[in-house]
């Protein structure tokens, strides 16, 4: 699967959970792919100054797109 392809799916993946995501006011940006299979994001809105955004992060985010994508790796928030 291409670089673009690969974002089109994580994409996808991420649509799932947005709505709750924005329910709080809050969503989240792809940023990159890095070369060793992890998902790099960026949290906006209210996610970015969310206590729960690292929770969000493991139980949300990153199981969302490992489930649908089982060959990333894990997902990483960069500022």
């Amino acid at each position: 699967m291409g670089d673009k392809q690969l974002k089109i799916e994580i994409e996808t993946a991420l649509d799932t959970i947005r709505p709750h995501l924005a329910a709080d006011g809050g969503d989240v940006e792809v940023v990159s792919v890095t070369e060793d299979g992890y998902v790099l994001i960026k949290w906006l809105g209210a996610c970015k100054s969310c206590e729960m955004s690292q929770m969000t992060l493991k139980a949300g985010v990153e199981q969302t797109i490992i489930q649908k994508l089982p060959q990333i790796k894990g997902v990483r928030a960069i500022s």
